[in-house]
């Protein structure tokens, strides 16, 4: 089956594609179809709030299978009031680049003492037709993760937070890891069996 995957991020297209390896799913993205799309206000107040809003948005205009993640995290030790929680990028109003974002994000790793625990709670809607949506949020999409406030040299486009994030078993940079963490592989496994139980693979 062929499903469009709303989003244009390089990184986040490839990812998914790995994680979906050998299903019977073709995932094409928003850079492989000419989408005339409004600006989509993702103001939910959740991760499922803002992946639905994305998805029914894209659905309206393609009318074909599609499907909208989006992501909040949330970082130990850290107030309610002050947690990213799904605004990751949105800081004080703006908008941060990858740059600011590492910088930011080290920062608070910083006055954490160096180095703190954090998760992201991860969300996906899935519609087929008017009548089919399948949405989860579930632990079992979520990841934990150490940041750090000391930056790799490295960079990955579309995923800041890789330069400053750290495997909690072995504490190794996710930028020299050659496999995936625990909490990875039971995301992965997560994301996978959401796709099988929805579409029945």
């Amino acid at each position: 089956m062929k499903i469009l995957y709303g989003t244009g991020n390089i990184a986040k297209i490839n990812s998914m594609k790995n994680m979906l390896r050998n299903l019977e799913i073709e995932i094409i993205s928003l850079n492989d179809v000419n989408l005339k799309v409004e600006k989509i206000y993702e103001n939910g107040n959740s991760p499922l709030e803002n992946a639905k809003i994305k998805a029914f948005a894209y659905y309206k205009v393609w009318g074909k299978p599609v499907f909208s993640c989006d992501s909040a995290l949330y970082i130990d030790r850290m107030d309610f009031y002050h947690q990213p929680g799904v605004h990751v990028r949105r800081i004080n109003g703006g908008e941060l680049n990858d740059e600011e974002m590492i910088k930011y994000y080290t920062e608070l790793a910083s006055k954490a003492g160096g180095e703190v625990k954090a998760k992201y709670k991860n969300a996906i809607c899935l519609i087929l037709d008017e009548k089919k949506v399948f949405e989860y949020d579930g632990n079992d999409i979520a990841e934990e993760f150490i940041i750090t406030s000391e930056p790799h040299k490295k960079r990955k486009r579309g995923f800041p937070l890789d330069s400053i994030s750290k495997d909690i078993k072995t504490g190794k940079y996710y930028m020299d890891l050659s496999y995936y963490t625990e909490s990875q592989k039971n995301m992965i496994n997560g994301f996978r069996d959401f796709f099988i139980r929805s579409l029945v693979l």
